[in-house]
């Protein structure tokens, strides 16, 4: 059961996917939904010292907490990957 006021963060509705192009992986990692926002940040992320790194952690968890929309959080992870200089590909869908 979900708690008032969590976001569904395994959806991808209203969710404009994105690809990154990190290091050392085989091909960009998909990016649909704040689970997959969260994931990235957590096991994938080259550094975890940015301002922007710090700062898309927090959007995340606000996000999945229902206090933000979702693309809050995608516009925070796009700005930590600039800061980290991964390359970010829009999806279109």
């Amino acid at each position: 059961m979900q708690r008032p006021g969590m976001a569904d963060w395994h959806r991808s509705e209203g969710f404009a996917p994105l690809m990154l192009v990190m290091s050392g992986e085989e091909k960009p990692r998909l990016v649909r939904s704040l689970r997959e926002i969260a994931d990235t940040l957590i096991t994938a992320w080259p550094a975890d010292d940015g301002e922007e790194y710090i700062a898309a952690v927090k959007t995340c968890l606000d996000a999945i907490q229902g206090d933000i929309p979702a693309k809050a959080a995608r516009a925070a992870l796009i700005r930590a990957a600039e800061e980290a200089g991964i390359p970010v590909i829009s999806v279109a869908h």
